[in-house]
């Protein structure tokens, strides 16, 4: 693949956009699910602060449900975020994709480097942020954090009707295969670029990149940078906060 990449400068504005336009819907009826509460505070307003804390982010676009910006907006107002950081609230659309693209539209000038991150992923540490954001200043034209598998993993012939038996084909080899976590992170230019061209086969921003031919690189992830997305997860994400709280004085 070709890498048309430079470094970013050194003193290059980061702005992170987070969309919260889904419902997530895994997570039961009620309130989309990057408004649910978790430790008493939405689960966005975590996501939010966790982007704010780097002192490398200026700027954090949310991407609100399209008939829910005015609600977010008043979300954000009740909350304590860092003074130094500015909000935007912009109206999402019918996919994640698009979303992020209303949230680049957003963007001002002056702006270099862009994070994408998961609502739903409120307890990312502000080092993996750094971390990604340095990535991309170093020359990586689209940087992920990941954390080695754990698990073995198994690619399956899907079965034709739920619930029936699965025959594996084959067992990838796990020192070569990643999770994939947010956020992720771009030069500004070639992100808009993969939204302008690229329209199918996207997992993630970081494969729309790919498409274009450029190379993708993975920086260390975290644990706690797990994605909220099931009743359990919620209950692992309070115990992480209490911990926190008792060791950091979250």
């Amino acid at each position: 693949m070709s890498d048309d990449s430079r470094p970013a400068p050194a003193g290059a504005r980061t702005a992170a956009v987070i969309p919260a336009a889904g419902r997530g819907v895994r997570l039961g009826p009620g309130a989309p699910k990057a408004l649910r509460a978790l430790n008493g505070t939405p689960m966005l307003i975590h996501a939010v602060r966790a982007m704010a804390a780097s002192r490398a982010v200026s700027l954090v676009v949310v991407v609100a449900p399209p008939d829910g910006a005015a609600e977010v907006r008043t979300l954000l107002d009740a909350h304590a975020l860092p003074e130094r950081t500015e909000f935007l609230v912009v109206p999402g659309g019918d996919s994640r994709q698009e979303s992020v693209r209303l949230g680049l539209d957003a963007l001002p000038a002056g702006i270099d480097i862009v994070l994408v991150h998961d609502a739903a992923r409120p307890l990312v540490p502000v080092d993996t942020v750094d971390g990604v954001i340095e990535a991309v200043r170093g020359g990586a034209a689209a940087v992920v954090p990941a954390l080695p598998l754990t698990d073995t993993v198994k690619q399956v012939e899907p079965a034709a009707a739920a619930g029936e038996p699965e025959p594996v084909v084959a067992t990838p080899e796990r020192s070569r295969l990643r999770a994939v976590q947010t956020p992720q992170g771009f030069e500004r230019d070639t992100l808009v670029r993969a939204h302008a061209t690229v329209t199918e086969n996207v997992t993630d921003d970081a494969s729309m990149v790919e498409q274009l031919g450029l190379r993708v690189v993975v920086v260390p992830g975290h644990e706690e940078a797990f994605k909220v997305t099931r009743p359990l997860d919620l209950i692992l994400a309070e115990a992480v906060l209490a911990r926190r709280r008792l060791t950091d004085g979250f």
